[in-house]
Protein backbone atom coordinates (compact mmCIF):
# COMPACT_ATOMS: atom_id res chain seq x y z
CA UNK A 1 0.00 0.00 0.00
CA UNK A 2 1.21 3.60 -0.92
CA UNK A 3 1.17 6.70 2.54
CA UNK A 4 1.38 10.13 1.03
CA UNK A 5 2.41 12.53 3.39
CA UNK A 6 0.12 15.95 3.49
CA UNK A 7 3.08 17.82 4.78
CA UNK A 8 3.37 20.66 7.68
CA UNK A 9 2.42 24.21 7.53
CA UNK A 10 3.87 24.75 4.27
CA UNK A 11 5.13 28.03 5.40
CA UNK A 12 8.03 28.52 2.39
CA UNK A 13 4.80 28.44 0.45
CA UNK A 14 2.78 31.19 1.97
CA UNK A 15 0.28 32.58 0.94
CA UNK A 16 -0.75 29.42 -1.18
CA UNK A 17 -1.06 27.83 1.49
CA UNK A 18 -2.92 30.42 4.13
CA UNK A 19 -5.89 28.54 3.65
CA UNK A 20 -5.33 25.43 2.09
CA UNK A 21 -2.66 22.78 3.03
CA UNK A 22 0.49 22.14 0.34
CA UNK A 23 -0.84 19.20 -1.45
CA UNK A 24 -4.21 21.16 -2.47
CA UNK A 25 -1.93 23.94 -4.21
CA UNK A 26 -3.36 24.30 -7.43
CA UNK A 27 -0.76 22.47 -10.61
CA UNK A 28 -0.28 23.44 -14.51
CA UNK A 29 -3.68 24.89 -14.43
CA UNK A 30 -6.63 22.06 -13.65
CA UNK A 31 -4.63 19.81 -11.21
CA UNK A 32 -4.03 19.92 -7.54
CA UNK A 33 -0.16 18.62 -6.46
CA UNK A 34 -1.92 15.70 -4.18
CA UNK A 35 -2.35 14.37 -7.72
CA UNK A 36 0.86 14.01 -8.47
CA UNK A 37 1.82 11.54 -6.43
CA UNK A 38 -1.77 9.51 -6.55
CA UNK A 39 -1.71 9.23 -10.05
CA UNK A 40 1.70 7.90 -9.81
CA UNK A 41 0.14 5.33 -7.26
CA UNK A 42 -2.65 4.65 -9.73
CA UNK A 43 -0.25 3.72 -12.88
CA UNK A 44 1.62 1.78 -11.17
CA UNK A 45 -1.07 -0.52 -9.86
CA UNK A 46 -1.19 0.46 -6.58
CA UNK A 47 -4.98 1.07 -5.62
CA UNK A 48 -4.56 1.32 -1.74
CA UNK A 49 -3.61 4.66 -0.72
CA UNK A 50 -3.86 6.40 2.42
CA UNK A 51 -3.32 10.79 2.55
CA UNK A 52 -2.07 11.70 5.83
CA UNK A 53 -3.30 15.50 6.57
CA UNK A 54 -3.28 18.00 9.35
CA UNK A 55 -2.74 21.60 8.66
CA UNK A 56 -5.70 23.29 6.57
CA UNK A 57 -7.21 20.00 5.55
CA UNK A 58 -10.62 20.66 4.24
CA UNK A 59 -10.02 21.89 0.54
CA UNK A 60 -7.44 18.47 0.27
CA UNK A 61 -10.24 16.60 1.64
CA UNK A 62 -12.63 17.87 -0.70
CA UNK A 63 -10.83 17.21 -3.49
CA UNK A 64 -9.37 13.71 -2.68
CA UNK A 65 -13.01 12.63 -1.67
CA UNK A 66 -14.76 14.08 -4.88
CA UNK A 67 -12.03 12.59 -7.28
CA UNK A 68 -10.80 9.24 -6.41
CA UNK A 69 -13.48 6.56 -5.98
CA UNK A 70 -13.00 3.16 -7.09
CA UNK A 71 -15.60 0.12 -8.19
CA UNK A 72 -17.87 -0.89 -5.83
CA UNK A 73 -17.22 -4.32 -6.05
CA UNK A 74 -13.04 -3.93 -5.92
CA UNK A 75 -10.55 -3.31 -3.21
CA UNK A 76 -9.26 -0.04 -3.88
CA UNK A 77 -9.80 3.11 -2.23
CA UNK A 78 -7.96 6.64 -1.09
CA UNK A 79 -8.78 7.75 2.44
CA UNK A 80 -7.82 10.67 4.14
CA UNK A 81 -6.55 10.22 7.99
CA UNK A 82 -6.59 13.52 9.42
CA UNK A 83 -4.00 13.78 12.62
CA UNK A 84 -6.54 13.12 15.66
CA UNK A 85 -6.60 13.16 19.24
CA UNK A 86 -6.97 10.13 20.97
CA UNK A 87 -7.49 8.67 24.49
CA UNK A 88 -4.15 7.63 24.55
CA UNK A 89 -2.67 10.26 22.62
CA UNK A 90 -3.56 14.28 22.54
CA UNK A 91 -0.62 15.72 20.69
CA UNK A 92 -0.63 16.41 16.78
CA UNK A 93 1.73 14.84 14.03
CA UNK A 94 4.92 16.21 15.47
CA UNK A 95 6.89 15.15 12.01
CA UNK A 96 6.77 12.88 8.88
CA UNK A 97 7.81 9.75 11.49
CA UNK A 98 6.10 10.35 13.60
CA UNK A 99 2.40 10.83 11.79
CA UNK A 100 2.99 7.13 10.37
CA UNK A 101 3.56 6.00 13.71
CA UNK A 102 -0.08 7.88 15.06
CA UNK A 103 -1.49 5.86 11.98
CA UNK A 104 0.16 3.02 11.94
CA UNK A 105 -2.57 0.43 12.86
CA UNK A 106 -4.58 1.43 10.15
CA UNK A 107 -1.91 0.47 7.70
CA UNK A 108 -1.01 -3.18 9.71
CA UNK A 109 -4.82 -3.96 9.52
CA UNK A 110 -4.78 -4.17 5.67
CA UNK A 111 -1.89 -6.61 6.25
CA UNK A 112 0.11 -5.46 3.27
CA UNK A 113 3.15 -7.21 2.14
CA UNK A 114 5.20 -3.74 1.83
CA UNK A 115 4.31 -0.01 2.96
CA UNK A 116 5.51 2.77 0.11
CA UNK A 117 5.88 6.19 1.51
CA UNK A 118 5.75 9.29 -0.35
CA UNK A 119 5.13 12.79 -0.15
CA UNK A 120 2.78 15.09 -1.50
CA UNK A 121 4.30 18.15 -2.22
CA UNK A 122 6.58 17.03 -5.43
CA UNK A 123 6.77 16.86 -8.90
CA UNK A 124 7.57 13.52 -10.86
CA UNK A 125 6.26 10.47 -12.96
CA UNK A 126 7.84 7.41 -11.81
CA UNK A 127 6.58 3.63 -12.00
CA UNK A 128 7.11 2.60 -8.38
CA UNK A 129 6.62 -1.39 -9.51
CA UNK A 130 10.43 -0.40 -10.42
CA UNK A 131 11.19 0.45 -6.92
CA UNK A 132 9.25 -2.98 -5.53
CA UNK A 133 11.00 -4.98 -7.55
CA UNK A 134 14.18 -3.67 -6.81
CA UNK A 135 13.31 -3.46 -2.94
CA UNK A 136 12.52 -7.48 -3.41
CA UNK A 137 15.64 -8.40 -5.46
CA UNK A 138 17.95 -6.98 -3.21
CA UNK A 139 16.49 -8.40 0.12
CA UNK A 140 16.46 -4.77 1.76
CA UNK A 141 14.67 -4.18 4.95
CA UNK A 142 14.29 -0.49 3.88
CA UNK A 143 14.99 0.83 0.04
CA UNK A 144 15.32 5.02 -0.69
CA UNK A 145 14.72 6.26 -3.69
CA UNK A 146 17.44 8.50 -4.63
CA UNK A 147 18.14 11.13 -7.64
CA UNK A 148 21.61 12.83 -8.48
CA UNK A 149 21.68 16.97 -7.61
CA UNK A 150 24.27 19.49 -7.62
CA UNK A 151 26.21 20.49 -5.27
CA UNK A 152 24.08 23.94 -4.52
CA UNK A 153 21.27 21.83 -3.96
CA UNK A 154 22.37 19.42 -1.84
CA UNK A 155 22.50 21.13 1.14
CA UNK A 156 18.41 21.22 0.76
CA UNK A 157 18.00 17.66 0.81
CA UNK A 158 18.97 14.21 3.04
CA UNK A 159 22.18 13.07 1.08
CA UNK A 160 23.27 9.42 0.94
CA UNK A 161 26.32 7.93 0.18
CA UNK A 162 26.61 3.72 -1.29
CA UNK A 163 28.68 0.94 -1.50
CA UNK A 164 29.25 -0.14 -5.13
CA UNK A 165 26.06 -2.96 -4.05
CA UNK A 166 23.80 0.15 -3.49
CA UNK A 167 24.00 -0.46 0.06
CA UNK A 168 23.21 2.94 1.94
CA UNK A 169 26.10 3.15 4.28
CA UNK A 170 25.93 6.64 5.34
CA UNK A 171 23.21 9.31 5.38
CA UNK A 172 22.95 13.04 5.85
CA UNK A 173 20.37 15.36 6.59
CA UNK A 174 20.68 19.04 4.62
CA UNK A 175 24.09 18.93 5.02
CA UNK A 176 25.74 21.98 4.65
CA UNK A 177 29.48 21.51 5.76
CA UNK A 178 32.57 21.67 3.01
CA UNK A 179 34.09 18.48 4.64
CA UNK A 180 31.24 16.65 5.11
CA UNK A 181 29.93 17.66 1.15
CA UNK A 182 33.26 16.49 -0.01
CA UNK A 183 33.01 13.26 1.59
CA UNK A 184 29.25 12.62 0.02
CA UNK A 185 30.45 13.34 -3.58
CA UNK A 186 30.42 10.38 -5.68
CA UNK A 187 33.03 9.18 -7.24
CA UNK A 188 33.95 9.92 -11.10
CA UNK A 189 33.54 6.03 -11.97
CA UNK A 190 30.13 5.75 -10.36
CA UNK A 191 29.01 8.71 -11.88
CA UNK A 192 30.32 7.64 -15.76
CA UNK A 193 28.56 4.27 -15.23
CA UNK A 194 25.78 5.56 -14.79
CA UNK A 195 25.93 8.48 -17.26
CA UNK A 196 25.79 11.39 -14.88
CA UNK A 197 27.12 14.67 -15.45
CA UNK A 198 30.19 15.32 -13.23
CA UNK A 199 28.23 18.31 -11.62
CA UNK A 200 25.97 15.98 -10.48
CA UNK A 201 27.53 14.18 -7.51
CA UNK A 202 25.38 13.74 -4.89
CA UNK A 203 22.44 11.47 -4.14
CA UNK A 204 19.87 13.13 -2.92
CA UNK A 205 16.92 11.36 -1.40
CA UNK A 206 13.62 12.06 -3.03
CA UNK A 207 11.38 11.01 0.36
CA UNK A 208 10.15 8.17 -1.22
CA UNK A 209 10.53 4.90 1.07
CA UNK A 210 9.76 1.10 0.61
CA UNK A 211 9.74 -0.96 4.08
CA UNK A 212 8.76 -3.98 5.19
CA UNK A 213 6.06 -3.51 7.23
CA UNK A 214 7.54 -5.39 10.81
CA UNK A 215 10.84 -3.14 9.78
CA UNK A 216 8.82 -0.16 10.05
CA UNK A 217 7.07 -1.20 12.60
CA UNK A 218 10.78 -1.85 14.37
CA UNK A 219 12.13 1.96 13.64
CA UNK A 220 9.47 3.67 14.58
CA UNK A 221 9.53 2.37 18.08
CA UNK A 222 11.69 4.87 19.57
CA UNK A 223 9.02 7.79 19.98
CA UNK A 224 11.57 10.44 20.43
CA UNK A 225 12.04 9.35 16.30
CA UNK A 226 9.76 12.12 14.74
CA UNK A 227 11.32 12.79 10.94
CA UNK A 228 12.50 10.12 8.43
CA UNK A 229 15.08 11.97 7.35
CA UNK A 230 16.55 13.46 9.92
CA UNK A 231 16.49 10.64 12.36
CA UNK A 232 14.91 7.28 11.37
CA UNK A 233 17.10 6.92 8.23
CA UNK A 234 20.21 7.66 9.72
CA UNK A 235 19.50 5.59 12.37
CA UNK A 236 18.21 2.46 10.66
CA UNK A 237 21.42 2.52 8.49
CA UNK A 238 23.29 1.16 11.59
CA UNK A 239 20.78 -1.89 12.72
CA UNK A 240 18.80 -2.33 9.12
CA UNK A 241 19.39 -3.56 5.36
CA UNK A 242 19.05 -0.14 4.02
CA UNK A 243 19.28 0.43 0.00
CA UNK A 244 19.20 2.68 -2.34
CA UNK A 245 16.99 3.18 -5.67
CA UNK A 246 18.64 5.30 -8.48
CA UNK A 247 16.35 7.39 -10.34
CA UNK A 248 17.45 9.51 -12.72
CA UNK A 249 13.86 11.25 -14.47
CA UNK A 250 12.78 14.65 -14.29
CA UNK A 251 11.69 15.03 -10.16
CA UNK A 252 11.43 18.65 -8.50
CA UNK A 253 10.36 18.88 -4.90
CA UNK A 254 7.95 21.70 -4.75
CA UNK A 255 9.06 23.69 -1.35
CA UNK A 256 9.06 26.86 -2.05
CA UNK A 257 7.65 30.00 -3.86
CA UNK A 258 10.35 29.87 -6.67
CA UNK A 259 10.70 26.85 -7.53
CA UNK A 260 6.56 26.49 -7.62
CA UNK A 261 6.73 29.05 -10.32
CA UNK A 262 9.32 27.66 -12.16
CA UNK A 263 8.25 24.01 -12.66
CA UNK A 264 4.53 25.34 -13.64
CA UNK A 265 6.18 27.23 -16.38
CA UNK A 266 8.65 24.45 -17.38
CA UNK A 267 5.12 22.47 -18.03
CA UNK A 268 3.93 25.11 -20.23
CA UNK A 269 7.17 25.60 -22.52
CA UNK A 270 7.71 23.54 -25.84
CA UNK A 271 9.82 21.06 -24.35
CA UNK A 272 8.58 20.28 -21.19
CA UNK A 273 10.32 17.83 -18.19
CA UNK A 274 6.98 16.22 -17.30
CA UNK A 275 4.56 15.23 -20.60
CA UNK A 276 1.07 15.73 -19.63
CA UNK A 277 -0.47 13.87 -22.77
CA UNK A 278 0.78 11.13 -21.89
CA UNK A 279 -1.84 7.77 -22.26
CA UNK A 280 0.71 5.61 -20.64
CA UNK A 281 0.62 7.62 -17.19
CA UNK A 282 -1.94 10.22 -17.20
CA UNK A 283 -1.94 12.64 -14.02
CA UNK A 284 -5.99 12.38 -12.67
CA UNK A 285 -7.88 14.78 -11.04
CA UNK A 286 -11.37 16.06 -10.52
CA UNK A 287 -13.64 15.95 -13.95
CA UNK A 288 -15.57 19.06 -13.26
CA UNK A 289 -17.70 18.96 -17.16
CA UNK A 290 -16.70 22.53 -17.89
CA UNK A 291 -17.42 23.83 -21.70
CA UNK A 292 -14.53 24.44 -23.79
CA UNK A 293 -12.43 27.99 -23.40
CA UNK A 294 -14.00 30.66 -25.68
CA UNK A 295 -10.95 33.21 -26.99
CA UNK A 296 -11.85 36.52 -28.78
CA UNK A 297 -8.32 37.61 -31.01
CA UNK A 298 -6.44 36.30 -28.30
CA UNK A 299 -2.35 35.19 -29.07
CA UNK A 300 -0.82 32.70 -27.06
CA UNK A 301 3.11 31.97 -26.71
CA UNK A 302 4.19 28.45 -24.52
CA UNK A 303 1.37 28.56 -22.63
CA UNK A 304 -1.21 25.94 -20.95
CA UNK A 305 -5.04 27.31 -21.34
CA UNK A 306 -7.58 25.10 -19.28
CA UNK A 307 -10.86 24.35 -19.73
CA UNK A 308 -13.47 26.52 -18.95
CA UNK A 309 -12.02 30.37 -20.04
CA UNK A 310 -13.56 32.96 -21.40
CA UNK A 311 -10.24 35.22 -22.70
CA UNK A 312 -10.99 38.50 -24.91
CA UNK A 313 -8.40 40.09 -27.29
CA UNK A 314 -5.09 39.44 -24.87
CA UNK A 315 -1.79 38.33 -25.01
CA UNK A 316 -0.49 35.69 -22.92
CA UNK A 317 3.15 34.71 -22.88
CA UNK A 318 4.85 31.98 -21.02
CA UNK A 319 1.94 31.44 -18.90
CA UNK A 320 -0.52 28.97 -17.36
CA UNK A 321 -4.51 29.62 -17.39
CA UNK A 322 -6.37 28.07 -14.65
CA UNK A 323 -9.68 26.55 -15.19
CA UNK A 324 -12.76 29.33 -15.16
CA UNK A 325 -10.56 32.03 -15.57
CA UNK A 326 -12.18 35.37 -17.32
CA UNK A 327 -9.78 37.44 -18.76
CA UNK A 328 -10.95 40.70 -20.61
CA UNK A 329 -10.16 42.56 -23.94
CA UNK A 330 -6.68 44.25 -24.16
CA UNK A 331 -4.93 42.07 -21.21
CA UNK A 332 -1.09 41.64 -21.36
CA UNK A 333 0.13 38.66 -19.11
CA UNK A 334 3.81 37.59 -19.29
CA UNK A 335 5.24 34.68 -16.71
CA UNK A 336 2.12 34.27 -14.85
CA UNK A 337 -0.11 31.55 -13.08
CA UNK A 338 -3.09 32.26 -13.06
CA UNK A 339 -5.20 29.89 -10.73
CA UNK A 340 -8.65 30.72 -12.11
CA UNK A 341 -11.88 30.23 -10.02
CA UNK A 342 -14.02 27.36 -8.29
CA UNK A 343 -16.89 29.38 -9.62
CA UNK A 344 -18.32 31.74 -12.42
CA UNK A 345 -19.66 34.32 -9.84
CA UNK A 346 -23.63 35.20 -9.61
CA UNK A 347 -25.00 37.33 -12.08
CA UNK A 348 -26.29 39.79 -9.33
CA UNK A 349 -22.52 40.46 -8.97
CA UNK A 350 -22.74 43.60 -11.11
CA UNK A 351 -25.75 44.62 -9.73
CA UNK A 352 -24.37 44.67 -6.50
CA UNK A 353 -21.25 46.67 -8.13
CA UNK A 354 -19.09 44.31 -7.26
CA UNK A 355 -15.44 43.70 -9.54
CA UNK A 356 -16.28 40.32 -11.49
CA UNK A 357 -14.01 37.39 -10.99
CA UNK A 358 -11.15 37.32 -13.27
CA UNK A 359 -8.71 39.81 -14.71
CA UNK A 360 -10.57 43.40 -15.97
CA UNK A 361 -10.09 44.56 -19.59
CA UNK A 362 -6.25 46.77 -20.20
CA UNK A 363 -4.65 45.21 -17.24
CA UNK A 364 -1.01 43.29 -17.25
CA UNK A 365 0.40 41.44 -14.93
CA UNK A 366 3.82 39.80 -15.40
CA UNK A 367 5.81 37.65 -13.37
CA UNK A 368 2.56 36.80 -10.86
CA UNK A 369 0.58 34.18 -9.14
CA UNK A 370 -3.06 35.13 -9.00
CA UNK A 371 -5.01 32.76 -6.69
CA UNK A 372 -8.25 31.49 -7.54
CA UNK A 373 -11.73 33.50 -6.99
CA UNK A 374 -9.31 37.04 -7.39
CA UNK A 375 -11.36 40.18 -8.62
CA UNK A 376 -8.86 42.39 -10.63
CA UNK A 377 -10.29 45.47 -11.92
CA UNK A 378 -9.70 47.03 -15.50
CA UNK A 379 -6.52 49.03 -15.40
CA UNK A 380 -4.76 47.36 -13.43
CA UNK A 381 -1.08 46.68 -13.14
CA UNK A 382 0.45 43.90 -11.27
CA UNK A 383 4.58 43.38 -11.71
CA UNK A 384 7.45 44.07 -9.28
CA UNK A 385 9.62 46.71 -11.09
CA UNK A 386 10.81 47.86 -8.15
CA UNK A 387 12.45 44.13 -7.67
CA UNK A 388 11.64 43.62 -3.77
CA UNK A 389 12.48 40.12 -3.20
CA UNK A 390 9.56 40.09 0.11
CA UNK A 391 7.22 42.17 0.74
CA UNK A 392 3.11 42.49 2.45
CA UNK A 393 1.19 44.76 1.17
CA UNK A 394 -2.05 45.85 0.74
CA UNK A 395 -3.77 43.02 -0.82
CA UNK A 396 -1.24 41.47 -2.60
CA UNK A 397 2.75 39.79 -1.15
CA UNK A 398 5.79 39.08 -2.16
CA UNK A 399 7.96 36.44 -2.43
CA UNK A 400 11.29 35.34 -4.25
CA UNK A 401 10.50 38.65 -6.51
CA UNK A 402 6.83 37.28 -7.32
CA UNK A 403 3.72 39.39 -6.84
CA UNK A 404 1.21 36.99 -5.35
CA UNK A 405 -2.42 37.98 -5.31
CA UNK A 406 -4.43 35.75 -2.64
CA UNK A 407 -7.45 33.80 -2.92
CA UNK A 408 -10.60 35.49 -3.12
CA UNK A 409 -8.56 38.83 -3.03
CA UNK A 410 -10.36 42.04 -5.12
CA UNK A 411 -8.04 44.61 -6.52
CA UNK A 412 -10.05 48.06 -7.48
CA UNK A 413 -9.03 49.26 -11.17
CA UNK A 414 -6.65 51.36 -11.90
CA UNK A 415 -4.18 50.05 -8.69
CA UNK A 416 -0.17 49.92 -9.29
CA UNK A 417 1.25 46.77 -7.74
Amino acid sequence: MAVILGGGRGTRLYPLTQRRSKPAVPLAGKYRLVDIPISNCINSGLRKIYVLSQFQSASLNRHVSRTYRFDFFASGFVEILAAEQTETNMEWYQGTADAVRKQLHHFLSRGPDGILILSGDQLYAMDFREIIAAHEASKADITVAATPVQRAAASSFGVLRTDAFGTVIDFVEKPREQRVLDELALPKVALRSRGIPEDRCYLASMGIYVFNPEVLVRVLDDKGKLDFGKEVIPSAIKSQRVHSFFYNGYWEDIGTIRTFFAANLELASSKPPLDLFSENAPIFTRPRFLPGTRMQSATFKDSIISEGCHIGEASITNSIIGIRSMIGSGCRIRETIMMGADHYGPPTDAARGLIPIGLGDGSAVERAIIDKNARIGEGVTIRNAEGRPDLDGEGYYVRDGLVIIPKDAIIQAGTVI
